[in-house]
Formats: C-alpha cells, sequence, structure tokens
C-alpha cells in the first residue's frame, strides 16, 4: 500500500471503524494511526478497498474525481493534434488513478467501459467532466461484462450529453474515425470493449512494416484493425479468421470503405477471405507452409492469476501450432492481452513453444500498447498487452 499498489483485499483490513453502512470514501491508516492513502471502500466489491490518492492534502470526493479526469485528459493533449488519428484513449483506469474505468476517444464520441462499482458510482461525475473539458457529442458507458458478475453490476449501457445522462435514440449511427491515416465505423452499444482496440495501434503499423509481398492469416481478426493495415502494407492475400460473422462481415465493409477512400489499392478486396471459425481448430486444419506471416491476437485467456496455468497451457499450444505451419523463416506477431501473465511469462511461453516445435526463434521486435495506456510502475498489472514480432527458423 506505501508503494501505491491501488489494490486492497479484505484479508490485509485489520478493521472497520466506523463500519460502513454503504460503499464511500475510506482513510487507509496503518495500525498506529499513520496515514497512507484515501480510497473508496465498498463490501460489495470483489476488490474491498480501492486507493486512489496517497495525497494527505487532497480531500477525497467529488472534486478530487473531476482532477484526476483532468490530468488523464491534459496528459492525452498531444493526441487531439494529430493529423491522422482520432481514436486513442484518455482514461487508463488504475494507471490514471481512476479504478475501473476506460475511456476512449473515438473522433467527435466518447466511449467508456466500466469494469468496478466505484467507476460506476462515480460515473455521472465523470462525465459531467469529460463533457465541460472536451463537449463530445456524446457518452456511451458499457459495463465490462467479464466484471459485471464479480463487481455485481448490471449489464447496461448509459448515455451522458451535455453532461447529463439521457435515453438514447436507439437509431442513433454509427462513428467513423481514423487511425494512422486509415479509416474504421463502430456501430453504437455493439462490438467488444468500447467498439476497438486503440491499444494495438502502434502495433498494427509495425506488423505493416512486414506485409509487404507475403501471404498473412490474421486470427482472431474481429473487424480487421491488422487486416487493413497488412493490405495496406502490401500483402498479397489475408486470410482473416474470428468467431463472429458479424465481425467479418464488417472487416469487409472496412476495406470498401478504404478503397472509396483511397487509402488502400483498388482490388484489396479481392485479397482477403474471411472465415467464421474457432481460431484455435482452424489454424490445426491449416495448410502446412502456406503462410509466410501470421497474426496471433487471442482474447484475454488469462482472467484472474489462478487461471493463468491453464491459459499459459492455450497461449503455448496456439503459438506451438503456428511455429509448426509457418513457412521456413516466417514473422509471426503474437500476442496476449492478459494482465494475469507477465513478459517473463510471456517469453517462457514461446520458448517452450519453440523447443516443442523443433523451432528456432529470433525475436525482432517487443511490442505493448501505445502511450496513451500507460504502464504505472507502482500497479504491474498495467503492462497488460505484451507482444513479439519473431521469426521462425526451422
Amino acid at each position: 500500500m506505501r508503494r501505491h499498489h491501488p489494490w486492497v483485499f479484505s484479508g490485509a483490513i485489520g478493521s472497520v471503524e466506523p463500519a460502513f453502512t454503504e460503499a464511500g470514501w475510506a482513510e487507509a491508516v496503518t495500525e498506529s494511526g499513520a496515514f497512507i492513502a484515501y480510497g473508496w471502500y465498498d463490501e460489495k466489491s470483489h476488490i474491498i478497498l480501492r486507493l486512489i490518492s496517497w495525497d494527505r492534502k487532497q480531500s477525497p470526493g467529488d472534486d478530487m474525481v473531476r482532477s484526476l479526469v483532468r490530468g488523464a485528459v491534459e496528459r492525452r493533449k498531444s493526441f487531439f493534434s494529430l493529423p491522422d488519428t482520432t481514436a486513442f484513449r484518455l482514461i487508463h483506469g488504475e494507471a490514471d488513478f481512476i479504478p475501473g474505468l476506460a475511456v476512449d476517444a473515438y473522433g467527435r464520441e466518447l466511449r467508456a467501459i466500466v469494469s468496478s462499482r466505484f467507476a460506476d458510482k462515480n460515473l455521472g461525475v465523470i462525465a459531467e467532466e469529460l463533457d465541460a473539458l472536451l463537449h463530445p457529442d456524446v457518452i456511451e458507458a458499457v459495463t465490462d461484462k467479464q466484471f459485471a458478475g464479480l463487481e455485481g453490476l448490471a449489464e447496461r449501457i448509459r448515455h451522458f450529453r451535455g453532461g447529463k445522462e439521457t435515453r438514447e435514440d436507439e437509431s442513433r449511427s454509427s462513428v467513423r474515425f481514423i487511425e494512422r491515416g486509415i479509416w474504421y465505423e463502430a456501430a453504437p452499444g455493439k462490438g467488444q470493449k468500447s467498439g476497438f482496440y486503440c491499444d494495438q495501434r502502434d502495433s498494427r503499423s509495425i506488423a505493416e512494416e512486414y506485409a509487404a509481398g507475403r501471404t498473412v492469416l490474421d486470427l482472431f481478426s474481429y473487424t480487421g484493425g491488422f487486416t487493413l493495415h497488412l493490405l495496406r502494407g502490401g500483402a498479397l492475400s489475408v486470410d482473416a479468421v474470428d468467431s463472429s460473422e458479424s465481425a467479418l462481415r464488417h472487416l469487409l465493409y472496412q476495406i470498401h470503405l478504404n478503397e472509396d477512400k483511397k487509402v488502400l489499392p483498388p482490388g484489396s478486396r479481392e485479397k482477403v477471405t474471411i472465415t467464421a471459425a474457432n481460431a484455435f481448430e482452424h489454424i490445426r486444419q491449416a495448410e502446412e507452409g502456406k503462410y509466410d506471416m501470421m497474426i496471433l491476437d487471442p482474447p484475454k485467456l488469462a482472467k484472474t492469476k489462478s487461471s493463468l496455468g491453464n491459459a499459459m497451457k492455450a497461449y503455448k499450444d496456439l503459438n506451438r501450432v503456428a511455429m509448426m505451419k509457418i513457412r521456413n523463416g516466417g514473422i509471426i506477431a503474437t500476442f496476449s492481452c492478459s494482465g494475469a501473465m507477465t513478459r517473463e511469462d510471456f517469453r517462457m511461453m514461446l520458448a517452450w513453444a519453440a523447443a516443442d516445435a523443433g523451432a528456432e526463434i529470433q525475436i525482432l521486435r517487443t511490442l505493448s500498447a501505445g502511450e496513451d495506456h500507460p504502464v504505472r510502475l507502482s500497479f504491474p498489472e498495467s503492462e497488460y498487452l505484451k507482444g513479439y514480432i519473431i521469426r521462425v527458423i526451422r
């Protein structure tokens, strides 16, 4: 706690004085009464106390929340003037001292992902401050399905206009935005997380550098963030595989959108095939030696530390099969977005996979989320996204 890690579980608390009748602000002190930090105490949360400020002079309350929001937005000021990107993260949860809340900007819209009772309770104040700072057309807040059960939160979508919660017109149109010059479109209230993955912005651009003249398998492609970059980078063909048929259809739509905008060359659509399938099973059936580049970007497989063992096996199996199937000298961009898996765990997994595949691996690039997803050193869990560009030599 003194080193500023924000999570405190019930076993670390000696006493609560006076007893809480409902969730609210709390002061954490040592047994001798010395101040440690201010935090949010909620017995219904799976993290009973979330520490927020170690500054005793900063009184807890709405003003503190507003100050934290202003600080997060101020730290992203350089993103507002980018000429070719209008999508980026504004608030990155505990890394920005606002537990359980992520907010992404997509052009004139803001989309929030709520994964804690603290964020849910203070969402009105947060929306007011974001509106005062940025004047977005709308703020859409979605409860994170992965944490709804743990936190006892209802899965719902809330909307704010002018800083006030409103009933939203279900016919609201999709929002368009650009990332590194490529156009995307996200439908309101649909899709995974906030509808897009801003955290892979840098990795998509780096993967594009390796695409020229390659035959590519894009596993877990979702709506095609990597596929679009690979096409722009000159890939000969891309086979996109995802379990969601609707996501794959949207991928094709976005190819047409970028052809119309003259971002992608004519004929890009003809280079792409889509397959709705379980990616883990699909790669086992892949033709050996067909691909000389692969993208492995699976969903979070280790949601908690207790599930890390099984997740490591799944990651290893996926990468092992990829190393066996890819053409000799081929390139794999491989990722893990599991916060419970450290970068050291990930490299060890790759080493095991390579040994079982009878391959040597060269790490060409080390990948992580962009600077709008900062890693807070006192909260190592904020380094959730890890990746490598590797060359496979057999």
